[in-house]
């Protein structure tokens, strides 16, 4: 487990850059943290860095936006407005799950659907600064954690 501080809004864009070239497909991506700490922020930028030009929105309401990058397409899940985890099954996304990097915010709602997670993200808002701590679920999510460890010893 790594836990580092970002003091602004472009430290934590430099997380995301950092992090990104380890973020292939297929990969899922827990981002957890309280409203308003920086996920949909953390997941814009990560996109940026692997060079996704368009607009990135926020799937707040739409639940599911998809990115198409040069190598692979991305799933970006804001379930924050789930009830209930079943209410997932009607999307039909099981089988992409294990074809695409997959980005899940408030994936503590809908756990139950969700495939596990090869990394969590979790994002403390202190109200100066944020606290990311990364973990690794499976040895996907430990090269991207090698990745974020490595490109900041060398900056």
């Amino acid at each position: 487990m790594v836990r580092e501080f970002y003091p602004d809004e472009a430290a934590l864009r430099h997380a995301a850059e950092r992090l990104a070239p380890a973020c292939k497909a297929p990969l899922c991506v827990y981002l957890s943290g309280p409203l308003g700490a920086g996920k949909t922020s953390f997941a814009r930028a990560l996109l940026r860095a692997k060079g996704y030009t368009g607009r990135v929105k926020s799937p707040s309401y739409t639940l599911l936006e998809t990115y198409q990058l040069a190598d692979t397409e991305v799933l970006h899940l804001d379930l924050y407005r789930i009830a209930e985890p079943e209410e997932l099954a009607y999307l039909g996304l099981t089988e992409l799950y294990s074809e695409h990097l997959t980005l899940i915010e408030w994936p503590e709602r809908g756990v139950a659907m969700l495939p596990p997670p090869d990394l969590m993200i979790r994002i403390e808002d202190p109200g100066e600064g944020r606290w990311l701590e990364f973990e690794a679920m499976s040895s996907l999510g430990q090269n991207a954690i090698d990745q974020l460890v490595g490109d900041s010893n060398t900056r």
